[in-house]
C-alpha cells in the first residue's frame, strides 16, 4: 500500500440518514484504502462555501482530493473504484 494519504471531505447536517450511511461507508473503505476524512458541517460558512464551489445539492457531499465525488446517498462500491484508481496511480507516479 502506498503511503499517500487521500484527503476525503465530508458535508454533513443534522439528523441526516444519508450522513450516518456515509460515514459508515467511509469507516468501512478507511480499513483497505490510506484516506483522511475531514467532516464538516454545511450550516457553517466553510461548508457553504465548498457545496456551492462542488455543486453540492443536499447532504452529505463528497469531496476527495478536492474535487467533487457526489452528494446523497454513498455508493461504496464507487467509491472503492475511486480510491483503487487514485492509490494505483501513486504507485504509477
Amino acid at each position: 500500500m502506498i503511503d499517500k494519504t487521500i484527503d476525503i471531505t465530508l458535508l454533513t447536517q443534522d439528523d441526516c440518514g444519508f450522513c450516518d450511511h456515509a460515514k459508515q461507508v467511509l469507516a468501512n473503505v478507511a480499513a483497505d484504502y490510506p484516506i483522511e476524512v475531514t467532516e464538516i458541517d454545511l450550516a457553517t460558512e466553510e461548508g457553504r462555501r465548498l457545496a456551492e464551489q462542488a455543486v453540492v445539492l443536499f447532504a452529505p457531499g463528497l469531496l476527495i482530493n478536492g474535487q467533487p465525488f457526489g452528494h446523497g446517498r454513498v455508493s461504496e462500491r464507487k467509491l472503492r473504484k475511486t480510491l483503487h484508481a487514485l492509490t494505483e496511480e501513486g504507485i504509477r507516479s
